[in-house]
């Protein structure tokens, strides 16, 4: 014996006064979406899950109709749940249903005792004012006239509605043949105000022996079964029919995939079965709720419980549509959402797409999550969506519809105030997010001459291929001009300010990334490049000064380049292995960097982040006295300045901090307290000119202070445990 599960509409479905069909078999099925989508660059809010849950197993429900059961035209006392038997019956009361306020009275004796329908004008529309139910096994009257949970799936028979006594007869009808009572009746009792008053009797059917064993199996997918025999078949004919359905049924079980239910729910299923030692139409019920309650927790959002099986052997056959996905489709949209053709290549969205998200796997909704995510790391597109649907040709499946807005792929910006920046861009070349992006800047741009800056790169990802996705390559080239100011060439504490030393690179880099994972890569390159150290006339200085007590300026500082003439030329090889597990998490960094967190629970504060950092750098070979590792400031020892403590071969830095959400004026903030040290272990000495001792500076030192994180701004007062005084900072991004 076969009963076909189903569940009541919710909100996502047409409202009760659309066309309704007369029968389950000829409903059509109805489309919703579950919709995932990325905006840039402010992305829109998602709805909540629920929502998103109801009307994806509304979509599904609909798209997965297998029919109204097997074997309940054919004297197997088959049937559906009562939503099914509802909506049947109310379907077709809805033929030809009046208004709301369009209804007669009964014109009936008002008494005690109900009124069959057989007694009512079939001529009439009656009011129903009250719907009671009866339960026949009930121990006593109170528990009889509890509402049993079986009926709470009921969508259409209910109370204001207004029906006639064909309608009546018609629901009636579909209670009694559908196989889920062993009686059942439908009275009306007359009230003053000429409404009817409904009572439902009923006792539910009972299965003793399907009491032993449980399986559940993926039906989703599979031909639906025949609809039923043909009215005009003779007895011979009909016991004919069912002896093949139960033969296809047979092999259709044995044909199904086996579902991913694990093995705990599967016992607790089980259990519940033989915790009441038979099995009912509302044991049923709460097994097919655990088991979709089950999926939907897990983000199956398409899943549900189709059928039940094998009522009359010692076995129950839950049969469920999982949401297999038959079909991935993209879709480009231009600003007005008109569809266009894209101009980027399918295959680089597609290579972003989880394994999960591929044709053959289930639908979850925390692969389309992880889709959106790394389809937008591209930043090839504006808006992104993620809309599954139920597949019209397919029973059961799943079609994924991402939609796909693009950047504009040529771009470019212009800042003057007079000096500025001047930026262009063209991504996205090919349609294979190859990229040209370059810029170039200037104090003043009246007179560049006195200082440009540039840099120009392209980006050649792919580098194998666009369909080979064994490997992950990307290729980079860049030629640059860059300036800064060297923190290698400053006085210390006690010294007064020494002249400044800029540091111009020119050149060019060529870099072949391969990412083994999202969180791992290696890249190696070549690097070849001039370097310029400039005074402040932008002259070019072969050494650092300092301010002699009489006020003249000492030039015999240390060199500042490696040749000893302002001006080095280098060309080396350059590589490096990243792992990188860190992710931003409640406004702070945190992975694999010493940096750990307690996941926050829903409804409780963010905890607090004890972060703990090390750093030891070193130098093997020649150094010039412009790279040697700068010990003090903001991103070394906080306290000093740039380069305050010293320039080494070698350091060593250790630091630690602890962070302490708060919340201001409802947004939620860092107040923190932190300590570090930093030393050259005794390396200064073997830099060049030993510019540490030249500008009587320290080699190492150890701060303390407290700060509050306000946006992207850290004000932090901080202790110079050397001189022990203090001081306020601003800085701007993370410590570490």
């Amino acid at each position: 014996m076969w009963f076909t599960s189903r569940r009541k509409p919710n909100a996502a479905e047409p409202s009760e006064d659309a066309p309704s069909s007369s029968s389950p078999r000829s409903s059509q099925p109805r489309g919703y979406s579950l919709r995932i989508s990325s905006s840039n660059p402010c992305p829109q809010t998602q709805s909540s899950r629920d929502g998103a849950l109801a009307s994806a197993t509304s979509s599904s429900a609909a798209a997965c109709d297998l029919g109204g059961g097997w074997g309940n035209s054919v004297g197997r006392g088959g049937g559906g749940f009562l939503w099914w038997i509802f909506s049947a019956g109310a379907a077709r009361a809805d033929e030809g249903k009046p208004a709301g306020a369009d209804w007669d009275a009964h014109g009936l004796p008002v008494t005690r005792t109900p009124v069959p329908l057989s007694r009512l004008d079939g001529r009439k529309r009656y009011k129903v004012s009250e719907l009671n139910f009866l339960d026949c096994r009930a121990r006593d009257r109170a528990s009889a006239a509890e509402k049993n949970p079986l009926f709470d799936d009921m969508a259409k028979l209910r109370p204001g509605g207004v029906y006639t006594r064909s309608q009546l007869l018609g629901q009636l009808q579909a209670m009694t043949s559908s196989g889920m009572f062993e009686q059942v009746s439908l009275q009306g009792k007359p009230k003053p105000d000429g409404t009817l008053a409904l009572t439902v009797t009923y006792a539910e059917n009972i299965w003793p022996g399907a009491t032993k064993r449980f399986k559940c199996v993926n039906v989703g997918l599979m031909a639906p079964p025949d609809a039923g025999p043909a009215e005009d078949m003779t007895a011979r004919e009909k016991m004919d029919y069912i002896r093949r359905q139960d033969h296809d049924y047979r092999q259709r079980i044995r044909s199904a995939k086996r579902c991913i239910l694990p093995e705990s729910v599967r016992e607790e299923v089980l259990g519940m079965v033989k915790k009441q030692g038979k099995l009912t139409a509302g044991v049923l019920q709460r097994m097919r709720d655990r088991v979709e309650k089950w999926y939907h927790d897990e983000g199956f959002v398409f899943a549900l419980v189709q059928n039940f099986g094998n009522l009359d052997t010692d076995e129950v056959v839950l049969e469920v549509v999982e949401g297999d996905i038959t079909m991935v489709e993209y879709q480009f949209q231009d600003k007005l959402d008109n569809i266009v053709e894209g101009n980027t290549h399918i295959a680089v969205v597609d290579r972003e797409l989880p394994q999960q998200l591929r044709p053959g796997h289930i639908y979850n909704i925390g692969a389309g999550k992880q889709a959106l995510k790394h389809i937008n790391s591209l930043a090839l597109f504006s808006n992104i969506e993620v809309n599954p649907r139920p597949d019209e040709t397919k029973e059961g499946g799943v079609v994924v519809e991402i939609k796909l807005k693009e950047h504009e792929p040529k771009s470019a910006e212009a800042s003057i105030q007079p000096g500025g920046t001047v930026s262009f861009e063209h991504r996205n070349i090919s349609g294979l997010n190859r990229s040209l992006v370059g810029s170039v800047t200037s104090s003043n741009l009246l007179n560049p001459q006195d200082h440009l800056s540039f840099k120009l790169e392209y980006a050649h990802p792919y580098l194998d291929g666009v369909d080979d996705r064994s490997r992950n390559r990307t290729f980079k080239a860049s030629c640059f001009n860059v300036r800064k100011l060297s923190p290698v060439f400053v006085a210390g504490p006690n010294m007064d300010d020494a002249p400044p030393i800029w540091v111009d690179r020119v050149g060019i880099k060529a870099t072949i990334t391969e990412s083994f994972t999202r969180q791992s890569k290696f890249t190696y390159g070549l690097v070849l490049e001039e370097i310029k150290t400039r005074d402040e006339d932008n002259n070019i200085c072969t050494h650092g000064s300092r301010v002699l007590p009489s006020g003249a300026l000492n030039m015999d500082g240390p060199p500042t380049t490696f040749s000893g003439t302002g001006v080095d030329r280098m060309a080396f090889l350059q590589a490096n292995i990243t792992r990188d597990n860190t992710e931003f998490v409640n406004g702070a960094t945190i992975g694999d960097r010493c940096i750990f967190q307690q996941d926050k629970g829903a409804g409780k504060p963010p905890p607090a982040i004890l972060a703990i950092h090390g750093r030891y750098a070193g130098c093997v070979g020649d150094l010039p006295s412009y790279d040697a590792f700068a010990i003090g400031g903001p991103h070394s020892v906080r306290g000093y300045g740039m380069g305050e403590l010293g320039a080494s071969r070698n350091l060593l830095e250790v630091a630690t901090e602890l962070r302490v959400p708060i919340t201001v004026k409802n947004k939620q903030t860092q107040v923190y307290v932190f300590a570090e040290h930093g030393t050259d272990l005794g390396s200064s000495k073997d830099v060049k000119g030993n510019p540490t001792e030249f500008f009587r500076r320290a080699g190492s030192g150890s701060s303390y202070g407290i700060g509050v994180k306000l946006g992207t701004v850290r004000a932090e007062y901080a202790v110079d445990h050397n001189a022990g005084t203090g001081a306020f900072f601003l800085r701007f991004g993370e410590r570490f």
